[in-house]
């Protein structure tokens, strides 16, 4: 399981730790907002529609080469700006690392169904975030220093050399999980297994996790700033954020195996302290930002490994690849789509009216949790 956690960490890395910093070094990187804008568009949006894709073929061929080809695409996009170091070569390696993150991130996850039996995949998805998440939390951090030792061609050699190693250790010791035999799928059975209640629910609160996530990370700073607070204490408070989301996953996830949760009881739960949390964040001052960086971080941590525990209990496991994919490109529009609703409405009103909105995005998703615990048997979802 080792290796997987460490691809978690590196799609996160190289999601957050190039981001982070390119638009410190406009002489290095960004000239402007506008080109800024396009070069971090680029990896979300490679991962936004080639997840599915690669996801498909993990399935057809076997997630562990998806994985390997993945790493060692990422390496060589990432090398190349390493040895051109010219804005086009940048704008070529951020979306070759998108489209490389859109092919070892599903077969990860796929692996880590694969991998582990039904009983305890709540633990292993939990420590997959964990260090999926320690790979967001500490992205921004080490980028920066590995910017202002050496420049972007630092971060990038770095990643290059994170790739290559990932890729080795995955080698030398994820076992070979071969594809298994699969029935003939139409696109209606594929439209048919997608709106199933198991997971549009899943997927759903996943979604909603992601763009919560997103919101806290960039708008709580703007609402600190705005009650007097300074930079390090803003930054704290993301910090805090991301380090619940890291460390209540992996709980969660032994709760789950444990059966002292279920996947639907704890997908609810998640989206309520969320919400609580979105709703915290209208509350002015310190208490208000801190508090919502501790609600939005544990309701988010408890739905990841959840949501994902749940499609895997419910999805053939020859359709694991496709799945998952699927589900990522869920995560990435709730990425997207959280902080474009968040902001367009505190354009037109005020922050507070945006958070607001989203928290009432998240109430309502309880219901449909609710209403299939009365009309769909237990396991369904998951559940213990």
């Amino acid at each position: 399981m080792w290796p997987l956690y460490a691809a978690g960490f590196t799609t996160a890395f190289g999601a957050h730790g190039i981001a982070a910093n390119l638009g410190g070094f406009p002489g290095d990187a960004a000239t402007s907002l506008l080109v800024l804008g396009g070069l971090l568009a680029l990896y979300d949006g490679a991962e936004l529609l080639l997840k599915p894709v690669f996801g498909g073929l993990a399935d057809r061929i076997g997630a562990r080469p998806v994985m390997l080809g993945g790493l060692i695409a990422f390496a060589l996009a990432s090398a190349g700006y390493v040895l051109a170091g010219s804005p086009a070569w940048l704008w070529a390696a951020r979306l070759g690392q998108g489209a490389a993150a859109s092919a070892f991130s599903p077969a990860a996850s796929a692996l880590v169904a694969r991998l582990n039996p039904a009983a305890k995949r709540g633990r292993a998805f939990g420590s997959y975030g964990f260090y999926k998440s320690i790979g967001y939390t500490l992205g921004p951090l080490l980028g920066g220093v590995l910017v202002w030792a050496g420049g972007l061609r630092l971060l990038f050699a770095v990643m290059a050399v994170l790739g290559v190693g990932v890729a080795i250790w995955v080698l030398a010791a994820v076992p070979q999980v071969p594809p298994l035999p699969r029935a003939r799928q139409t696109v209606l059975d594929l439209v048919r297994r997608l709106v199933e209640p198991s997971f549009l629910g899943s997927t759903g609160a996943l979604a909603a996790a992601t763009a919560a996530l997103s919101v806290g990370v960039g708008f709580l700073p703007v609402s600190g700033a705005a009650a007097g607070l300074g930079t390090i204490a803003t930054g704290a408070a993301v910090s805090v954020l991301a380090l619940c989301a890291a460390f209540v996953q992996p709980r969660t996830g032994r709760a789950l195996d444990n059966g002292r949760l279920t996947v639907r009881s704890g997908l609810a739960a998640g989206l309520a302290l969320t919400a609580t949390g979105l709703a915290a964040a209208m509350l002015p001052g310190l208490a208000g930002v801190l508090l919502a960086a501790v609600l939005i971080g544990t309701g988010t941590g408890m739905i990841t490994p959840l949501g994902f525990a749940g499609l895997a209990a419910t999805t053939p496991e020859e359709r694991l690849g496709q799945t998952m994919g699927a589900a990522e490109l869920g995560r990435e529009m709730g990425d997207a789509g959280g902080p474009l609703l968040v902001g367009a409405i505190a354009t037109s009103a005020t922050l507070t009216y945006g958070y607001a909105a989203l928290a009432a995005v998240l109430a309502v998703g309880i219901l449909p949790l609710a209403l299939t615990r009365r009309t769909a048997p237990v396991e369904s979802l998951g559940g213990r």
